[in-house]
């Protein structure tokens, strides 16, 4: 492998390992505050992508259905908060698994009474569909690098919120001890509702951002759910730096596994998991 082979695989497993965090995070998020299992999570990526390609359809601007998109799912998640999971924070894992398996097939059929079952694609903006060129042969995507750098503002932001506002440290609180934090007069309710609207932000800003390279298509999220999970095990369930980390490092073994050993490529990410476990049970970073 040449350089340029070497840079492009490495440019694409940040870029793949960063999208894994925008997700992996909503779930870590969820499950370490909240307790909940979501399996509906990968749902929310599915309905990034397609509300990114019915948006800008009828705007004609990948930009306006991001925007708008982040802001119809962050109040999706603010309903959906209000009228299921609420209800199922102090109930047993089984009956939150039940809940948000029964959630995947209720979103597929909205789907697909609402935009079919066809693939769709989504256009990249203009100023975006450039290649910046590594070699007289080959280019790299500007607008991969375009979605390195969404994730990595949106990690920031996460990170700024959670270690440096006053409602981060609600957050953390709540996650640390749920009965003290009541009882100092937080309102917790509040604050599950918003963690669970900024993890379904997340995945559907995820969706949304990814579109343009991987198409539109039904069960999508049932493909990164599984990934995302990966992820959460291995960087240590709660824990949103061990999510990043992990990510990275899901990216890295997935890409550079595809190009180097293609024979065993789909197993190398789970013989990763399995090591970190055998290594450190409770993942590489404890809440």
């Amino acid at each position: 492998m040449d350089f340029a082979n070497f840079l492009i695989q490495l440019l694409n497993s940040v870029q793949y390992g960063l999208l894994l965090f925008m997700l992996a995070a909503g779930l870590t998020l969820i499950f370490g505050i909240m307790g909940v299992v979501n399996l509906a999570h990968g749902s929310f990526y599915m309905l990034g992508a397609y509300l990114a390609w019915w948006l800008s359809s009828l705007s004609g601007s990948l930009t306006v259905a991001i925007i708008g998109g982040a802001v119809l799912a962050i109040a999706f998640g603010l309903l959906l908060e209000r009228l299921l999971f609420r209800h199922f924070y102090d109930r047993d894992h089984l009956d939150q698994v039940l809940l948000t398996f029964g959630l995947i097939y209720i979103f597929e059929e909205a789907r697909s009474m609402l935009w079919g079952d066809d693939v769709h694609g989504v256009k990249i903006p203009e100023l975006l569909a450039a290649s910046i060129p590594l070699t007289e042969n080959q280019s790299y995507p500007v607008y991969r690098l375009f979605m390195s750098g969404v994730c990595i503002v949106l990690a920031l932001g996460l990170y700024l919120l959670i270690s440096r506002t006053r409602l981060g440290m609600k957050i953390r609180a709540g996650a640390f001890n749920r009965e003290m934090t009541e009882a100092l007069g937080i309102n917790i309710k509040r604050i599950h509702a918003i963690v669970f609207a900024m993890g379904v932000g997340l995945a559907t800003i995820a969706g949304m951002v990814a579109s343009p390279i991987s198409s539109v298509y039904p069960n999508m999220g049932s493909q990164v759910l599984i990934m995302c999970f990966v992820v959460v095990v291995i960087g240590g369930i709660g824990s949103v730096r061990g999510a990043l980390i992990s990510a990275l490092l899901v990216g890295l073994v997935d890409t550079f596994g595809k190009v180097l050993l293609p024979q065993i490529a789909g197993m190398l990410v789970y013989m990763l998991m399995a090591a970190v476990l055998l290594w450190k049970p409770e993942g590489l970073f404890k809440q």
